[in-house]
């Protein structure tokens, strides 16, 4: 095998185990043993687990933040005001528009990023907060824009739900096809999934907000008590 073979077999490997077992689960002789190489390769061109694991999700990301970024940098320069829904939407499709090496790839990633957030993987966290800064930046502007109702805490909370369902949705996305195909006799690609969640995540994203209580208030009655006449 070629350098670059052995580096693909290594991140095919690892992109599959990571996602089935998770991060700590997986360790790396058996990423080198399904690859079918030694640990020495792993070391050689990775230098350790936590790099790997970043390179396994900079293949993704990397041509998902490039169809993010153009996207919204082509909005802008048209001066056109960028909806919530167009937004969304831009997302979404930067997202289904990553080339995939599989069909299963889009899957895959997204279950990788739920368990980005789920298990103790302060360095990934870091490290795609500090290399896709720019892109994250410009989003978050004009999320800000279109929802000037929102306090930065509303705004922050419900971006965690939007991210949930998002990732939720796209990693299940082979099993609800199928339940869907089942129920409905109704195909659901990539694109037509997005047409349906990017509306809830929006209508999500705005609705009205929760008063907020003071932790010092004392509680209300159970009852209105009654006075004797």
């Amino acid at each position: 095998m070629t350098q670059s073979e052995t580096v693909e077999r290594i991140l095919d490997s690892a992109e599959v185990l990571f996602a089935e077992r998770g991060f700590a689960e997986t360790s790396l002789r058996q990423i080198t043993g399904k690859a079918g190489v030694n640990l020495a390769a792993v070391n050689y061109h990775f230098g350790s687990k936590n790099a790997l694991i970043q390179a396994v999700f900079a293949r993704f990301i990397e041509p998902f933040t490039r169809n993010l970024r153009e996207s919204l940098q082509a909005a802008i320069a048209k001066n056109e005001h960028v909806s919530l829904d167009r937004l969304l939407r831009l997302l979404a499709t930067a997202l289904v528009e990553v080339p995939s090496r599989s069909d299963k790839s889009l899957p895959v990633f997204m279950r990788l990023l739920g368990l980005a957030y789920t298990q103790s993987q302060g360095h990934l966290r870091k490290y795609l907060e500090q290399r896709y800064n720019s892109e994250l930046r410009l989003f978050m502007k004009l999320l800000r824009q279109a929802t000037p109702q929102l306090s930065s805490e509303e705004r922050f909370w419900r971006m965690q739900f939007m991210l949930g369902a998002l990732t939720f949705t796209m990693s299940s996305s082979e099993a609800l096809a199928s339940i869907l195909q089942d129920k409905n006799g109704a195909d659901a690609p990539a694109e037509g999934i997005v047409d349906q969640l990017v509306p809830f995540l929006s209508a999500g994203i705005n609705a009205p907000g929760v008063p907020s209580v003071p932790l010092s208030s004392p509680p209300p009655p159970l009852e209105t008590p009654c006075t004797a006449s």
